[in-house]
């Protein structure tokens, strides 16, 4: 085992960290308040090749692997946990979705390569009303009509929704059947009867642009459906396995950015006539945090390789989200008390990582879910 990034990783992470520094660490605040997200840079950083890292030269990407693409996640997410968010639904559920499914290499050229390239931006349309950890009570339906569908039904809590160019959307064509007909589509932005729903007001990832969509009578051509009837919810599956990882990823970012933030204020404030760091029991909690941030990192980058290796991940990637998510809930709450009455104000920042830390043991699978998968796997062989 090789517990060190490569040169190659190491310059991408100085590459990303450049661009944090310039373009997201400016105004992050004022964006959260606003919920405002900052669209040109997410354009300019799709245009630098982040979005098609793990995807192959063939369609769009530079082939250069699933953890390097975790690595770039963390590091925007130390800063802006919001465009991490963006980022990897960007990549990992509509690239996923795409990718893994049985579409043909012309219709990868045509949805994944110009999201790779960083020419458009991805959606992902699994959740409903009725579906949220149970995917099984879909209701969007896909009605076949010659050679095309029709699709009807509300998709909500759709990250990068309102800006995106694509969005992936699973259907059932037989209700009576529940998941065994689930398919999935291509829906792109101004298709007639597509529409996006106001924006979600949201507790933390303000700034994220979250919505509710709509498909009222929307057809959409063979060219469109990447995954046919019976194949929709495995891929769904599959590709929620890497969300989980770009989710770890973006935690694991958080948790690291109040840690930096409380480690100088520590240094740099006194109480009693000393530095709060030589406070024996802020110290000792620091300390235990840092144990805290090591072990999630070892969890998440392990699932990140097994992924990019081609080997099982599935329950490497729930172990990840569950540790990733909860450290960051963790950290950000002991920063925010660490720096006491500062801790609450926003111009410290650790109080909106807070805030943002608390959705990732939330979506793309809630903690409870991660450790049913995790159980499952545990016992399956097991009489």
């Amino acid at each position: 085992m090789n517990f060190s990034l490569t040169t190659e990783q190491q310059q991408l992470v100085d590459q990303v960290r450049k661009f944090t520094a310039a373009h997201l660490a400016p105004g992050v605040a004022e964006r959260d308040e606003k919920q405002e997200f900052p669209l040109d840079a997410f354009k300019e950083f799709g245009k630098m090749g982040m979005f098609g890292l793990c995807y192959p030269t063939e369609f769009g990407g530079s082939g250069m692997g699933y953890l390097p693409y975790i690595l770039a996640v963390e590091e925007v997410s130390k800063v802006d946990a919001a465009f991490g968010i963006a980022y990897s639904v960007n990549t990992s559920l509509y690239g996923g979705s795409v990718m893994y499914s049985q579409a043909t290499a012309e219709q990868k050229k045509r949805f994944l390569a110009p999201i790779a390239s960083g020419q458009a931006i991805g959606s992902f349309g699994l959740t409903e009303p009725s579906a949220g950890s149970d995917a099984a009570g879909q209701k969007m339906l896909a009605t076949k009509d010659g050679d095309s569908y029709i699709l009807n039904g509300t998709k909500i809590f759709n990250t990068n929704g309102p800006i995106a160019d694509y969005t992936v959307i699973y259907a059932l064509t037989d209700p009576s059947i529940g998941t065994k007909s689930m398919c999935a589509f291509v829906v792109e932005k101004g298709m007639e009867g597509f529409y996006v729903g106001p924006k979600a007001h949201k507790m933390g990832i303000r700034s994220a642009q979250v919505a509710e969509m709509v498909l009222n009578n929307v057809r959409v051509s063979p060219e469109h459906m990447i995954a046919k009837p019976g194949e929709g919810f495995k891929l769904a599956m599959v590709t929620l396995d890497g969300g989980r990882i770009g989710v770890a990823a973006q935690a694991l970012g958080i948790a690291e950015g109040a840690f930096a933030i409380a480690a100088d204020y520590l240094q740099k404030r006194e109480q009693f006539g000393k530095p709060l760091v030589k406070q024996q029991y802020l110290a000792f909690k620091m300390a235990e945090l840092y144990a805290d941030l090591e072990k999630a990192r070892l969890v998440l980058y392990k699932a990140a390789t097994l992924k990019e290796e081609g080997k099982p991940f599935t329950t490497a990637a729930a172990i990840a989200k569950l540790t990733c998510s909860d450290t960051a809930m963790k950290i950000t709450t002991e920063c925010v008390q660490m720096l006491g009455g500062n801790g609450y104000m926003q111009e410290y920042h650790v109080e909106r990582m807070m805030r943002d830390a608390k959705i990732t043991q939330i979506y793309e699978g809630t903690n409870e879910i991660q450790k049913l998968v995790i159980s499952s796997n545990l016992f399956a062989h097991k009489k």
